[in-house]
C-alpha cells in the first residue's frame, strides 16, 4: 500500500496551491486527478507556473477516488489499468465544482453544452474555426469563454448574461476597489469588441432538426431567434461535494464546512477551493495555500494568509449578489421536457413528487451514470429539494474496481 504525509485530491488551482505548500513545509505529498494533466478548468491546456508540477510531488493522473478504503485514512483509486489503496496522514479536498445547467426546452439537442464545457471541448480539439456560437447564462465566466472562443476562430454572436443591467453596472463600479480584476475586465472587453453583451437576457428554448440550429432569447418583453451551430450555456458553478459528503465531512448549505484552517469536521482532513463554496480562482488559490501549511502544522505561514483570503472573499460575496439566478429561469420547463438527461425523467413527472427521495423511488431521476450531478442540482433550483446521502462508488467504475474493493476488504478483515 502507497502512503504519504499529505494527499491531495484535485490538481486545479486550489489543489496545486496546497500541493506545493504542503511539500514547501517538508511534507511527503501526492495529487490525484482524473485529468491527465494540470490546472483543472481554469487552467487546462494552458501552460504556466500554475500548471508545473514541482518534483517530488507524486502524481497519479487519470486517476479517481472509488471509496473509502479498508483501513483509516485510505482511499481506494482507479485508474486506467488497475485499482489500489493510498494511505495518508493528512488530507486535502480540491474538488473543485462543476458548471450549473438549468433546464430549458431543447437542452438535451446536441450542440447545446455549458459554456465551460464547450471551452473545454475546444482545448481538447474540437474544431470551432468558423462555427457560430452563442454564449449564455450568468457570471464573469461567460465572458472568459466567449474570448476564447473567438481567439480560436468562433464566430460568437452575443453573450447573454441574465442578470439585470443595473446589478451588473453596481458591480462594475464596486470593481475599482480591485485593480488587478479591473485590468482583467478591460482586456477582455478589448477582446470582445463588437460582440454584443445583453443583460437580462436568457435562453428560452433550443431549436433544430437532430442538432441545434437556433436559440430563443427573452429580454423583457421582446423575445427573438439566433441562429447558431453552438449553444455554450451555463449558469455559474455547483461545489462538488460527493468525496466530502462520504468520508463525513459536515457541510453548509452546498458547500463544504471549513474552519479557519481550511479544516472539516474530519480529524485530518482539510478542504480547499471551490468545494467549499464558489469564490474565483484567486480566493481558491489562497485557501489551497493555507490548507498546504496548516495540514503540516505550518500556522504560522497559513495564518499571515488570512487578510488575502478575507478580501477576496468579499470580492466573491459581490459576485453572488450580483448574478443570483432570477425566478424567471424555474418556469422554463415544459410539461415534456427532460429534467434527467441519464434516465429520461420528464418534468411533469417531477411535479407530482414531493422530494428527491422521492422522485428517485418512482421515477429513478439521480440514478444514472452521473449520480444526480445535474439533475440534483436543476431539482434544488426548480423545487428546493436536496439530493440523498452519498453512497460508493461516487463515480462510475468498473467492476473489477469493485472486486478488487472486496478482496481489499476480505484482506483486511483476516489481518485483523
Amino acid at each position: 500500500m502507497n502512503e504519504v504525509d499529505v494527499l491531495v485530491i484535485g490538481a486545479g488551482p486550489a489543489g496545486m496551491a496546497a500541493a506545493m505548500r504542503a511539500q514547501e513545509s517538508g511534507a511527503r505529498v501526492a495529487m490525484v486527478d482524473d485529468n491527465w494533466s494540470a490546472g483543472g478548468q481554469i487552467w487546462r491546456g494552458v501552460q504556466n507556473s500554475h500548471t508545473r508540477t514541482p518534483a517530488g510531488i507524486r502524481m497519479f493522473w487519470g486517476t479517481q477516488v472509488v471509496a473509502r478504503g479498508t483501513a483509516e485514512r485510505t482511499l481506494l483509486l482507479e485508474d486506467s489499468e488497475k485499482a489500489f489503496e493510498l494511505a495518508f496522514d493528512k488530507l486535502i479536498l480540491a474538488t473543485g465544482a462543476r458548471e450549473i445547467y438549468l433546464p430549458f426546452p431543447g437542452w438535451t439537442l446536441p450542440g447545446v453544452m455549458g459554456a465551460g464545457g464547450l471551452q473545454a471541448l475546444v482545448k481538447s480539439g474540437l474544431g470551432i474555426q468558423g462555427k457560430t456560437v452563442v454564449i449564455a447564462g450568468s457570471g464573469p465566466l461567460l465572458l472568459a469563454v466567449a474570448a476564447y472562443l473567438r481567439k480560436a476562430g468562433a464566430r460568437v454572436k452575443l453573450i447573454a448574461e441574465q442578470a439585470t443591467t443595473k446589478a451588473v453596472s453596481s458591480f462594475a463600479f464596486h470593481m475599482v476597489r480591485y485593480p488587478m480584476k479591473v485590468t482583467q475586465a478591460t482586456a477582455l472587453k478589448l477582446s470582445l469588441h463588437g460582440v454584443p453583451y445583453l443583460r437580462g437576457c436568457w435562453v428560452e428554448a433550443a431549436e433544430g432538426e437532430g442538432r441545434v440550429q437556433r436559440v430563443r432569447l427573452r429580454q423583457g418583453r421582446k423575445s427573438w431567434t439566433e441562429d447558431c451551430d453552438y449553444a455554450g450555456i451555463g449558469y455559474g458553478l455547483y461545489p462538488n461535494t460527493e468525496l466530502a459528503a462520504l468520508l463525513g465531512c459536515r457541510l453548509r448549505t452546498n458547500a463544504i464546512e471549513v474552519n479557519e484552517w481550511q479544516r472539516t469536521s474530519v480529524d485530518g482532513v482539510f478542504a480547499a477551493g471551490e468545494c467549499t463554496g464558489i469564490g474565483g480562482v484567486d480566493l481558491s488559490l489562497i485557501e489551497g495555500e493555507i490548507a498546504g501549511y496548516a495540514a503540516c502544522g505550518d500556522t504560522a505561514r497559513a495564518s499571515r494568509l488570512f487578510g488575502a483570503r478575507s478580501r477576496a472573499k468579499r470580492f466573491a460575496g459581490a459576485l453572488d449578489r450580483t448574478f443570483r439566478l432570477r425566478e424567471e429561469l424555474r418556469t422554463l420547463p415544459r410539461p415534456g421536457t427532460i429534467i434527467c438527461r441519464c434516465e429520461d425523467v420528464q418534468y411533469e413527472k417531477l411535479q407530482q413528487m414531493s422530494s428527491f427521495r422521492a422522485a428517485k423511488l418512482h421515477t429513478r431521476c439521480g440514478m444514472g451514470p452521473c449520480q444526480a450531478r445535474i439533475c440534483g442540482v436543476a431539482t434544488e433550483f426548480l423545487f428546493g429539494w436536496r439530493t440523498d446521502s452519498v453512497r460508493p462508488p461516487i463515480l462510475p467504475v468498473r467492476a473489477g474496481s469493485l472486486i478488487t474493493r472486496k478482496e481489499f476488504q476480505q484482506e483486511s478483515s483476516i489481518t485483523r
